[in-house]
């Protein structure tokens, strides 16, 4: 178990959390979650001890292994990729280590014998003699194939050595482990693998993610960073969200009587009740929920923006039709022979794990890229708006946001552009920051006004939930839904292709598969599946 006892951590003058007493218990899941800024890294690398704090203590019960997803991918270089693995249980790796240099030695004493018999037997009761093969299990899972295991991590791409490095943590059943974004470049099937893995998982786990869907999967419950204090919740994700826009539905109702309210409350308890994210747990979360008052139940201090796709004109019957697309970029034939078409009102998920066959596909759509072979038509009653993967040429000016986001406006009044830019969250000051030093998130919400002013009728958007908070993402999520033109979109976040996508296009080496149908029955279509293996094969 790991608790903390009124830990406190303040920057100069401004305190990011103070006196946090909280307790983590074994077999539950715990979703740290917070506004950008709230401090959900930080406070793992308290747990951790990789941070001080100013006061408290963090409580590990004596004798229990702690293990941390670590983010300096560049740590591990000299070293090869299943040894890396091995080295995140550090007694385990000190034992192999001190064993190696006792057995090498050309006077081998009795005293040195002695003390290998020492470590043999510590070895052997830490399960030593399974761990390079449940190292290479974890790496398999993860999308590490086993030719990669005995390379140094040096020669390894970043994606694949965030995967070590994840697996580093997950090795050895460590009794805390602390997950900082685990999903993050990680394809849905090695998403698939981390959620059951982690369903089934009998200690403690604290985790950051951005993956809503993952978060709902994997989570028991949720501690919300808020006020600079964190706030346990029983359930998932989606219990948290839905009871905090509830609270602030109750709170804002003045004129209702508490008896209405409690009767919203128990109505809201029992359809969230039984959405268990581990069956063991739901019985207990079961109980906890009923017991559950108003005044348990508090609105979220977040700020969500205005997300509001309007066409300006709705699109005729001739969409988009692409007839043998094919593009080869640095000897990768990246696009093979394309042809399908776009229909009005069509939502559709670009899915497939080559990301620049994807990014290449928008490219030669928009006119960025020219195709080697075949053709492509727009309906003359359309009008696109694109949202690329990579933004920066965007802001790589000197103007302000005012300014900035006037260059697309129809309207170029400044009370205009302020009242939207208030919308995406850029209000008062804020609104005059110089472009050219945005963060990567508000780059993204800068360039989904952009979008929005342009009124068009397609929508283009190349992952763009990257960079974005989780209030983003679900304003976004909810936006994009509400839209009553056409969208094609590549994204990572399950929950975000599952709500918005009625239809699904797979690139892969041998052609497409393309199916009505929504994300999840696609994952589960016996067809399909069939289908992927030939694709391939």
């Amino acid at each position: 178990m790991i608790s903390t006892s009124g830990i406190t951590l303040t920057y100069g003058k401004r305190p990011l959390f103070e006196d946090v007493n909280i307790k983590f218990t074994p077999g539950n899941c715990y979703g740290l979650i917070g506004a950008n800024g709230a401090g959900k890294s930080t406070f793992l690398k308290i747990l951790s001890g990789e941070v001080e704090q100013s006061k408290g203590e963090v409580i590990i019960t004596p004798g229990e292994r702690l293990a941390f997803l670590k983010q300096n991918h560049f740590e591990f270089d000299e070293f090869d990729v299943l040894k890396t693995v091995i080295m995140g249980h550090s007694r385990l790796y000190e034992i192999m280590e001190e064993k190696d240099a006792i057995y090498a030695k050309i006077d081998f004493s009795d005293e040195d014998g002695m003390k290998a018999a020492e470590l043999e037997a510590e070895f052997a009761e830490l399960n030593g003699w399974e761990a390079e093969s449940e190292a290479a299990t974890l790496l398999t899972g993860l999308g590490i194939p086993v030719d990669l295991h005995s390379k140094l991590m040096k020669d390894l791409s970043g994606k694949e050595k965030v995967r070590v490095l994840l697996a580093q943590a997950l090795l050895g059943n460590p009794d805390i482990l602390l997950l900082d974004e685990p999903t993050n470049h990680l394809d849905l099937q090695s998403i698939n693998w981390l959620e059951h893995f982690l369903y089934n998982y009998k200690n403690t786990v604290i985790v950051v993610s951005h993956d809503r869907h993952f978060l709902n999967k994997v989570c028991t419950h949720i501690a919300d960073i808020d006020y600079g204090k964190i706030q346990l919740y029983v359930g998932n994700y989606d219990f948290w969200y839905e009871s905090s826009q509830l609270a602030l539905r109750l709170l804002k109702d003045a004129n209702k009587k508490k008896e209405e309210k409690a009767l919203e409350l128990k109505k809201f308890i029992e359809r969230f009740s039984s959405n268990a994210s581990k069956a063991k747990q739901a019985t207990a979360r079961k109980k906890q929920l009923e017991k559950l008052t108003l005044e348990d139940i508090k609105p979220s201090s977040r700020k969500y923006p205005y997300i509001d796709f309007k066409p300006d004109r709705e699109a005729g019957n001739n969409l988009l039709t692409v007839n043998g697309l094919s593009k080869t970029i640095e000897g990768e034939k990246v696009l093979d022979n394309l042809t399908f078409t776009i229909n009005p009102g069509d939502k559709v998920a670009l899915v497939g794990p080559n990301e620049l066959a994807k990014t290449t596909l928008f490219q030669v759509l928009m006119g960025e890229v020219t195709p080697d072979n075949g053709e492509f038509k727009w309906g003359v009653t359309t009008s696109q708006t694109y949202f690329p993967k990579e933004n920066s040429n965007y802001f790589d000016v000197d103007l302000n946001l005012v300014d900035w986001l006037r260059q697309y406006s129809p309207d170029q009044d400044e009370t205009f552009v302020r009242g939207f830019l208030g919308r995406m969250l850029f209000s008062g000051e804020e609104a005059l920051k110089k472009a050219s030093v945005l963060s990567g998130g508000e780059k993204v919400r800068c360039m989904l006004s952009r979008m929005m002013l342009s009124g068009a009728n397609v929508l283009l958007l190349d992952e763009p939930t990257n960079h974005l908070d989780l209030e983003s993402i679900t304003a976004l999520n909810n936006g994009l839904i509400n839209f009553k033109g056409t969208i094609l979109f590549v994204s990572h976040d399950h929950q975000f292709v599952q709500t918005i996508a009625t239809r699904i296009i797979e690139i892969t080496p041998k052609g497409i598969i393309d199916k009505e149908m929504t994300f999840d029955e696609y994952l589960e279509d016996e067809a399909v599946a069939k289908l992927r293996e030939e694709m391939y094969s």
